[in-house]
């Protein structure tokens, strides 16, 4: 009998002494906490909720080791992730447009080569579905400017509003990225070094990646409790009442969200269409 495991992670603000910015956001403990519910009424088993300033690499890659030790053919991790994105440089020759993309954790952010070496280390045909509300890609957070003029611009980063706090896009600002990249060049820069083998191996296991929006798009925190596609994925899912495969909640979420923030869907590694063909959060 397959199981099905569980990693949920939110961040709401970063530490300051690190990025030069808390980067505060309204939503993204929220997502975390509702997409465990969501997965414990489905029969996972939570091995790790990291919230805010337990968000860090340290503990994220320590779950990410724990489940793949657990884990094996058949099984199912589930893996959601609320809060921003970004780009550091890419060392390693691995990007097409020399840009790693990061999940920005509490501490630091955490390379996209360290995530495909973790995914790496899980037995072969072990289901990934990965759940990234965040502008993950970096490419907006390079041309944020090119999609929103000044007054978006503000409500994006500064505002103190709390109506338009909630509606930030999550997506760290381009002045924080290059001081927090400015500070730990050293350490990012020996990350990449550490991890080209592992993140251009074959991963074994079948990954589904459901992101908030694609590369030259935002994500909006949200005005409910909710980021904007996690609000408007559970919307779909109707509480389980929905039917259908990942291919088309995808294309209903899709339908259902506003024309600026579009969300991807794209599978790694084994890439079976059975995978996809399933029915959502079942084990």
């Amino acid at each position: 009998m397959p199981k099905g495991l569980s990693i949920h992670i939110g961040i709401n603000e970063i530490d300051e002494s690190r990025y030069g910015t808390k980067g505060e956001l309204k939503n993204p403990e929220n997502d975390a906490l509702t997409m465990r519910d969501l997965a414990r009424a489905n029969g996972f088993d939570t091995l790790a909720t990291l919230l805010t300033k337990d968000a860090t690499s340290e503990k994220v890659a320590s779950a990410l080791k724990a489940a793949a030790a657990r884990l094996t053919a058949g099984d199912l991790l589930l893996l959601t992730y609320a809060g921003h994105g970004s780009q550091v440089p890419d060392k390693n020759g691995d990007e097409p447009d020399r840009r790693d993309e990061t999940w920005v954790l509490y501490d630091r952010q955490f390379i996209d080569d360290e995530l495909y070496a973790a995914l790496a280390s899980f037995a072969e045909d072990v289901r990934v579905l990965l759940l990234s509300d965040s502008c993950h890609s970096g490419t907006v957070s390079r041309d944020v400017s090119h999609f929103l003029d000044d007054a978006e611009l503000v409500r994006a980063f500064d505002t103190s509003e709390p109506s338009e706090v909630r509606a930030r896009i999550r997506a760290l600002p381009q002045d924080a990225q290059f001081r927090n990249y400015q500070r730990d060049q050293e350490l990012y820069d020996e990350i990449q070094r550490q991890v080209p083998a592992l993140d251009l191996q074959d991963i074994r296991a079948d990954v589904l990646l459901i992101s908030g929006c694609q590369d030259n798009q935002t994500s909006s925190d949200g005005v409910g409790p909710n980021g904007l596609f996690t609000e408007v994925l559970l919307k779909t899912w109707k509480n389980g009442a929905f039917r259908g495969s990942y291919s088309t909640l995808h294309r209903q979420v899709v339908e259902s969200m506003p024309f600026y923030q579009t969300p991807n869907m794209l599978q790694t590694g084994k890439r079976s269409q059975e995978f996809a063909s399933q029915a959502p959060f079942s084990i």
